[in-house]
């Protein structure tokens, strides 16, 4: 049996975390962004410009290149950079790309990091009236 402080040590050890200024780095050289939250936070707060959004729930599905629902984003030798709301998510789904192949992954940890840090920021489309 696995706890989950197990589960979360086992990704802090396998993806390393990236700061605000090193991930712009390898946005500039051609990283993947992958916001894990659900779309309702990421409707509210909006997302790290450029960044795709898959749900933590959805990743495996997307990440992998057998699936139907595979995202052409995705290529396991591209870097990509993970967040979520706190940082524990994104830990989770960087460890399970890693386990599916992806090379290069990185945790970035808090969107409100990025944005409070002066990150370039989405924000979510007008839903109107």
């Amino acid at each position: 049996m696995t706890t989950l402080k197990q589960m979360m040590e086992s990704a802090n050890a396998a993806v390393p975390r990236v700061s605000v200024d090193d991930a712009r780095h390898l946005i500039e050289q051609g990283a993947l962004v992958i916001d894990v939250r659900d779309a309702p936070e990421v409707g509210n707060t909006g997302k790290v410009a450029g960044a795709v959004n898959i749900s933590r729930g959805m990743l495996e599905f997307r990440a992998d290149p057998d699936s139907p629902f595979y995202d052409k984003h995705l290529a396991k030798d591209r870097p990509v950079i993970v967040y979520c709301a706190s940082g524990g998510r994104s830990a989770l789904a960087g460890k399970v790309l890693k386990d599916l192949g992806y090379e290069k992954v990185f945790n970035l940890g808090a969107f409100k990091d990025w944005a409070e840090a002066g990150g370039a920021v989405e924000q979510p489309i007008e839903r109107g009236m």
